[in-house]
């Protein structure tokens, strides 16, 4: 499939193909909501909406309301093909969508997908309180 073909899909079509992937490995439709909100800025209504509506997935990337900016720490291969080397912007934002959804199918913990950690900050005070 060419770029431009993913592009001009419509996200009512490509969206629940992500939600089916999820569900056939045990996870949830509110999980696949809960990465895609966090990597686009969307609220779960906001996506539903989207759904119903004619709006192209690469739209869909392009209007995000507020793409997370820890985003860029997703790695590994989709299809073959490492995210962080991916050059067109774009295709990059589908292909992080792609490598939540693939680690949310192979059971990774949600906190580990949404890439939270202790803060830095955080872990500066338990070095110092150890130190002392």
């Amino acid at each position: 499939m060419t770029k431009e073909k993913i592009f001009q899909m419509d996200f009512a079509k490509v969206y629940p193909l992500l939600v089916a992937k999820a569900e056939k490995k045990s996870r949830t439709r509110g999980e696949v909501e809960e990465v895609t909100c966090w990597l686009t800025g969307y609220s779960r209504e906001e996506l539903r909406e989207l759904e119903q509506s004619s709006v192209s997935y690469g739209d869909f990337f392009r209007l995000a309301p507020a793409p997370n900016p820890e985003r860029k720490q997703i790695t590994g291969s989709v299809c073959g093909v490492k995210v962080e080397t991916i050059e067109d912007p774009l295709m990059q934002e589908i292909r992080y969508l792609d490598k939540l959804v693939d680690e949310l199918a192979k059971g990774k913990p949600l906190e580990k997908i949404l890439r939270r950690s202790v803060r830095k900050s955080s872990l500066k005070e338990s070095k110092i309180s150890r130190t002392s």
